[in-house]
This record gives structure tokens, sequence and C-alpha cells, in this order.
């Protein structure tokens, strides 16, 4: 596995679009320091150029990097969820790159809880903006095969490791503003969402 992290991080280097295995599916993962491999995830995906890309860290300090506040709310989220399913929307910093944000003034960040993944993140300085490896409006893929036989010949490397978790997407929150928003319902349910605000001492998300 070291040989396969140090050929991603070889290709992430030079501005190549790798896969990576995650805890929902495997991912299409690009360095934030390489405008062209960033603008190429929306190319391979076949993804509109609106949508702002999400970004996986691998550790709370690329929260502080990468986010231009976040909430006491946002904070007992992470806390509770992290490294799992569950993207957290704040307002990005201006450490986060145009081509990730795509004209918004916030930013998608997750920590998964896959160790290949962490160990590629890390291995890149702590963050990849990385989305779900299909082409869009395609299933998505949860083994290596499934990436080679759909993207093969449109990416640099496939990180093989092993079958990826069984959970479903990730669920999505909006807490960059003074309440936190539910976009998107996935592995982590509202109940779950509602029980760690309150336990966090929040009254209401």
């Amino acid at each position: 596995m070291d040989d396969q992290i140090g050929r991603a991080i070889e290709a992430l280097r030079h501005g190549g679009v790798v896969a990576i295995p995650t805890d929902t599916v495997y991912g299409l993962a690009a360095s934030l320091a390489r405008p062209d491999a960033l603008s190429r995830i929306y190319a391979i995906k076949g993804r509109s150029g609106d949508k702002a890309l999400p970004i996986l860290i691998s550790d709370m300090s690329q929260l502080a990097r990468l986010a231009k506040r976040a909430s006491p709310a946002a904070l007992a989220l992470a806390h509770a969820f992290w490294p799992g399913a569950l993207t957290i929307v704040v307002p990005a910093s201006d450490t986060v790159p145009d081509e990730v944000t795509r004209g918004v003034p916030t930013v998608g960040l997750r920590m998964p809880a896959n160790d290949v993944a962490l160990e590629v993140i890390r291995a890149a300085g702590g963050a990849l903006a990385v989305t779900s490896a299909n082409r869009s409006g395609e299933p998505e893929a949860r083994t290596a095969a499934a990436v080679i036989e759909r993207l093969g010949g449109r990416i640099a490397f496939v990180v093989d490791g092993g079958r990826s978790g069984e959970a479903p997407a990730s669920t999505v929150v909006d807490a960059s503003e003074a309440s936190i928003r539910i976009l998107r319902v996935g592995a982590i349910s509202p109940e779950q969402i509602h029980s760690a605000l309150a336990e966090a001492g929040f009254d209401h998300a």
C-alpha cells in the first residue's frame, strides 16, 4: 500500500487526478495547489462548472486553515462525527482556491473514516479536493476495478484500497450562518445531528 500511496502523491504533485477509497465511495482527488488538476476533475466527471468541490482533510488543524471561521456548533459537529460521513459547509478562507469554491463564499469540509484515504491526504499536505469517482449522473464506484472500468483512461492513478465503505453519501450541513441547516441527508440522520447539537448545549439546528 505504501508504494501505491507514493505513486498517488507523485501524480498529485504533478497535477494528476487520482482515485482514492473513502468510507463512502471511491473519490477523484486533486491537489489544492494545482488549479489545472482541480479544473480537470470537472472535465472528467462532466460536472457543471458552477458546482463547488468538497475538500477532504486529515485532521482538525485543516479546519482552522481552510475555514475563515468555524462556529461553536460547527466545531461540536466536527468533534462528534469526524472522522465520518458528515460534510460541514463553512465560510471559506483565502487559502481555498477559486477553482474549488467556484464563486461561492463557502466550502464543504469532511474528514473521512478511512485509513487509506487519511494516509493519502496527510501525505499530500492535509487536504485534497475530492468528489465521487463517477461521471455525473452515473452510479458511484465502490471498488478500484469499477473506477478503472469507467474512468481509467482519464485519471493518473487509482489507489486500490479494497471495497469502499458501504455507507450512503455523506450528510451535508450548512454551518456558515448562525443556525445549522441540513442540506442533504445521507449516512448521518437529522436525529443524530440534533442529538449531537443538544449534547453540546445547542437547542436547535
